[in-house]
């Protein structure tokens, strides 16, 4: 009895020493090894980033044609039923005589703050609206009027910045500072690559965050939007999911960095959005192009 207690007691000794053993080996070697937590990586770039990603919205006084009928034939041409006795000219929609406006949203996009007296990059595509007024909507609940200073139709960028509006409790005060994202390096990029996009997607949805790779580089692609075409070169392409409302918005590297500006998406494709290299804008700054 005693042999076998003590045959036990060997074989549960042996084992806490193996496992020790074991737990030291790997702590070691885990220890040793180079961390790099990709979760925890795009979590920080993410808060980082998030404050100086803004929403862009445009206004327009838009004429709305108010329809009437005659009152006795309004029910009668709405009910299936009794819509089959009368013509289709009795039954006809006709606009009033005197059109009314009333201020709508007539688009929405991204950009990101560049400098902290409020200069804001982003799509031309996104500002190239007449007689538009834009509102910057910020991570905090901010908004501000914001005038367009320049447009580059050929690279489909734009600068807006943020203005002061006389009476408006919303505009920025004397010596306000805005947070501004780093600005990281495209020439460098690799096919593989995680980044991230931030964005207002669908125009609803402000600071949406997707994440991705890179797909391919120096892509050449034809945007289109409802009224232009133009031919964009040396294009990012990822699968971070872009959509026309994050247009405008920064794409990251997982330091946080922008590497490029969400420009495009195919249409009926799936995962394949297109950003301009951020190295394209540095170059068009220090040209003067865009001032």
């Amino acid at each position: 009895m005693k042999k076998i207690r003590l045959s036990l007691s060997v074989f549960i000794l042996l084992n806490v020493l193996a496992v020790t053993a074991v737990g030291m080996f790997f702590g070691y070697a885990f220890n040793r090894a180079p961390i790099f937590n990709d979760e925890e990586a795009v979590v920080r770039a993410v808060r980082q980033s998030a404050p100086a990603v803004v929403s862009i919205v445009a206004t327009q006084d838009v004429l709305i044609f108010q329809r009437k009928r005659a009152g006795f034939l309004q029910d009668f041409c709405n009910d299936p039923f009794f819509r089959q006795f009368f013509t289709p000219s009795e039954c006809t929609v006709q606009p009033t005589p005197s059109p009314q406006t009333q201020r709508q949203q007539v688009g929405a996009g991204t950009g990101f703050l560049v400098r902290a007296d409020g200069l804001i990059v982003t799509n031309k595509h996104v500002v190239d609206i007449d007689k538009a007024d834009f509102t910057i909507l910020t991570n905090d609940g901010g908004k501000y009027p914001a005038k367009v200073l320049a447009k580059d139709p050929l690279h489909d960028l734009a600068l807006i910045k943020i203005e002061p509006s006389a009476g408006s409790t919303s505009s920025p005060q004397a010596g306000e500072s805005f947070p501004v994202l780093p600005v990281g390096d495209s020439d460098n990029l690799q096919i593989g690559q995680s980044v991230i996009a931030i964005g207002n997607a669908l125009g609803e949805f402000s600071n949406t965050v997707s994440r991705g790779v890179i797909s391919g580089l120096s892509r050449s692609i034809m945007a289109r939007t409802a009224t232009t075409s133009e031919k964009l070169d040396q294009l990012i392409q990822t699968d971070a999911a872009i959509n026309p409302g994050n247009s405008g918005g920064p794409l990251l590297n997982l330091r946080g960095e922008v590497i490029g500006v969400n420009t495009a998406i195919v249409q009926g494709a799936q995962s394949v959005g297109f950003a301009i290299p951020i190295n394209q804008i540095k170059k068009l700054f220090e040209a003067g192009e865009i001032k």
